[in-house]
This record gives C-alpha cells, sequence and structure tokens, in this order.
C-alpha cells in the first residue's frame, strides 16, 4: 500500500511539472490543433490586376478557403475568380461565387446586375430580372440593370409574339376545307413550316420586284402552283406532303441567301 501511494505522488508530480513547462493551451500529441496560417493575397490580386483567368482561378482559391482572411480581401478574389468563370464561360462556377460575394454583403449592387447578366445568358429570364430588380433596388439610378431590364422586357415581348402564333400555319384553320391545309393544321411543325414559306416567299417577292416586277410576278406564280399542286397531290399515293413543304422551303431561302436578304432571328429561350 505505501508503494502504491509513493508511485500515485510521483505520478501526479510528474504530470504537474509537464504542464506548467508546456506552452499554455497545448495539448498532447495526437490532439495538438495547428492553427490555419494566413494566405498572403498578393499573388491573387496581382493576377486579378493582370485580368489572367486562369491564374486567377488557380490562385485566388487559397485566398477565398483561408478562414483567416479579411472579409474585404475575400470579396475581391471572389468577385475576380467569378469574373475569372464567366470569361471561361464557367457560368455554374461564375454565379456560385457571386452567390457568396452576396452572402457576405448583400448591398452591392453591380454584383446583382452581374449575376443576373449570367443568369440571362444561361437563358433564365425571371431570374436574372429579379437580380436587376434587385440591383436597381439598392441602386435606383444603376444605368446598366436598367438597361438590362428594358433589354430583356423586349425579349419577351418578341418570344410572346412567336408564341402566339407558333402551331398556327399561314391560312385561317378555322376555315380551312382543303385534306392538304387540314393535315398542315393538325401537325404544329407542318402548320410552322406553312408560315415559313408564306413568309420567305413575300420576302423574296418584294426583293426582287425591286430590281423586276415581271420577275416577281413570276415567282408569286411559282408559289401559288406549288399549293395549288400541294392541294390537289395531297393523299394520293406517292406524295409526300413534309418532304414537299420542305423542298420548297429550301428553294426560297437559296433564292434569299442569294438576294443577300437576312431575315431577323430572336431566340426562345
Amino acid at each position: 500500500m505505501r508503494f502504491y501511494l509513493i508511485t500515485l505522488f510521483r505520478s501526479a508530480a510528474v504530470a504537474s511539472i509537464a504542464w506548467a513547462v508546456l506552452p499554455h493551451g497545448a495539448f498532447a500529441v495526437g490532439t495538438e490543433q495547428v492553427a490555419e496560417p494566413l494566405v498572403d493575397p498578393a499573388p491573387c490580386f496581382a493576377a486579378i490586376a493582370a485580368n489572367d483567368s486562369d491564374q486567377i482561378v488557380g490562385v485566388c482559391a487559397m485566398l477565398i478557403d483561408n478562414a483567416k482572411a479579411s472579409k474585404d480581401d475575400r470579396l475581391k478574389a471572389l468577385i475576380g475568380r467569378a469574373g475569372a468563370y464567366a470569361a471561361k464561360d464557367m457560368l455554374d462556377r461564375a454565379i456560385g461565387d457571386y452567390d457568396m460575394v452576396l452572402r457576405l454583403d448583400a448591398t452591392l449592387a453591380d454584383i446583382f446586375n452581374a449575376r443576373g447578366e449570367l443568369w440571362r445568358k444561361k437563358g433564365d429570364r425571371r431570374r436574372a430580372v429579379a437580380d436587376f430588380g434587385a440591383a436597381l433596388k439598392l441602386n435606383p439610378s444603376h444605368e446598366a440593370a436598367r438597361a438590362n431590364i428594358r433589354s430583356v422586357a423586349v425579349e419577351l415581348e418578341r418570344v410572346g409574339a412567336l408564341l402566339a402564333i407558333n402551331g398556327k400555319p399561314s391560312f385561317n384553320c378555322a376555315t380551312a376545307k382543303r385534306a392538304a391545309e387540314k393535315a398542315i393544321c393538325a401537325n404544329a411543325e407542318l402548320a410552322n413550316l406553312d408560315r415559313e414559306i408564306t413568309a420567305v416567299n413575300a420576302r423574296v417577292v418584294r426583293k426582287t420586284n425591286e430590281e423586276s416586277p415581271r420577275a416577281g410576278q413570276a415567282l408569286q406564280r411559282e408559289q401559288e402552283e406549288f399549293i395549288a399542286h400541294r392541294n390537289a397531290e395531297f393523299g394520293r399515293g406517292g406524295y409526300d406532303l413534309p418532304k414537299a413543304m420542305q423542298e420548297r422551303f429550301d428553294h426560297l431561302k437559296t433564292i434569299e441567301q442569294t438576294q443577300g436578304v437576312r431575315p431577323p432571328s430572336f431566340d426562345l429561350k
């Protein structure tokens, strides 16, 4: 029993000495926590100043992920990397960085506008308009955001006009009597193709009339003959309505391209 008590006292004494000489807050090997070192922001900022997208992505990550980095340094690094990702057409990653920026500081109108432009590029007009609106709410005089909203409104108006006529041919289906016309009305793709044939024919005839009214009249007669032939042949063996319509459209487009006419095109996204 005496031997046991002596051993116990000696162990306690050793432990007391060890605690006294160890630095305050240090732990035994195996549980020691190493403080995260500070990251020099200079390389990241130099890459941003040089507008070097690859370098920005490579060196700014360490600064962004460092918990001891200042808020201002992280914001600058995130904004720089978002721009680099956008330049590399890595839109989702750029949006992700802008998300982090706005979590750190939700008062940055320029960032809302920049993120809105990326949503618009991705085809998500709803989120784009929401971000442009947020930018204007923060800064009512933000000209870029205001211009972006106006531009999206024009796009939506055009898309709405296109959607209104989508699946509708150049003629009124309610009064269609011929079998070919009813078949076109029953098929959205054929209806759109019929409308395109009529539109490109009108452009070609109008352009041709500027140089030669007689040639323009000849082209219009050709279109009328195509329609008459289509109506007469539809339903007979060997007649392929979609093929005949596509060939007519391709023929008219070839003429239009020769004339140098370029019709406007709208993105339906």
